[in-house]
């Protein structure tokens, strides 16, 4: 029984040196250029064979880097989440969505790796639904996205997913960047990561609340939001179009939750944040050829 344990033992602590020498490596240098042999070196195992034996490939190591890191979030926003209590202001679902991600890198130090690794595997189609797929079907991101889409619900579909990509990418890359220059010692925009948690907020917050133009200067059906048309070349006198407003709620009732009006054919279950743009196109045409009208939903 002691030799068992003491070999599960070992066995784990082979793991973590692996986990941790894939983290920094797929960080600096992307994950396609890193072999499993270099992994091992880096993790001080004579065997080149280790990553294999351990994880069995690639997709499956990178699934732990995500899952390490993913623990701490999800608990971070649960305790976020109970101090919300249905806010009606985008602002605070932003925070939640933000604020849980940038603590976590501060309680990381520096040097870091983590954000450069999540930059690393959006950008590798072969690897960027595994990030997906570990942080999008959490409760508590699905609570935050809930409360996002009622602070929005006349936006149209597809500039909801638009804005969703953008707010990802901003999130993703911009800490990845303040990463890097903290591990090279160089000057960074804000003096912590508390800071940086701010500057996304207010940036991502004006993004989600800022008005739409309609492409052809009319309302785009379904939605109710009012657009006005500009002739080419003529300066803008003022929005082009303003997301309409929600009628005050009579004391004591509860909020509507708009992502239940029309759910979409295919069953799910819950509004997209940071999913690939082919995932997100794929939605868009899903949601048109069902005649809905509601945000895209992650698969339940």
């Amino acid at each position: 029984m002691a030799e068992r344990r003491a070999r599960d033992e070992q066995v784990s602590a082979t793991r973590e040196q692996i986990i941790s020498a894939a983290e920094r490596l797929f960080a600096e240098r992307g994950v396609v250029t890193v072999s499993n042999r270099q992994i091992s070196q880096a993790a001080g195992q004579g065997n080149n064979t280790a990553v294999s034996y351990h994880f069995g490939g690639k997709a499956e190591l990178v699934r732990a880097i995500v899952r390490r890191h993913a623990e701490p979030i999800e608990q971070a926003r649960v305790r976020r989440l109970a101090d919300l209590s249905g806010s009606a202001e985008v602002r605070d679902w932003v925070g939640c969505l933000v604020r849980p991600i940038t603590e976590h890198l501060a309680e990381l130090g520096v040097p870091s790796w983590y954000a450069r690794f999540g930059a690393q595997v959006h950008t590798d189609p072969g690897l960027r639904d595994i990030m997906a797929a570990e942080f999008l079907t959490t409760a508590s991101l699905r609570e935050v996205l809930e409360g996002l889409n009622r602070c929005v619900p006349g936006m149209p579909l597809a500039v909801h997913v638009e804005r969703s990509e953008m707010a990802g990418q901003l999130i993703i890359h911009h800490c990845a960047e303040r990463e890097r220059r903290l591990a090279r010692g160089a000057t960074t925009a804000r003096s912590s990561w508390h800071e940086t948690a701010t500057g996304l907020v207010d940036a991502i917050t004006g993004m989600w609340s800022a008005p739409v133009t309609s492409p052809d200067g009319g309302a785009p059906a379904g939605h109710g939001v009012l657009a006005s048309r500009r002739p080419p070349g003529e300066p803008r006198s003022g929005p082009e179009m303003s997301m309409p407003t929600r009628p005050p709620r009579a004391p004591g009732t509860a909020a509507r939750d708009h992502t239940a009006d029309q759910p979409l054919s295919t069953g799910r279950t819950a509004p997209l944040m940071l999913l690939a743009a082919s995932e997100a196109r794929k939605t868009i045409a899903e949601a048109s050829s069902a005649g809905s009208a509601t945000r895209p939903m992650l698969p339940a």
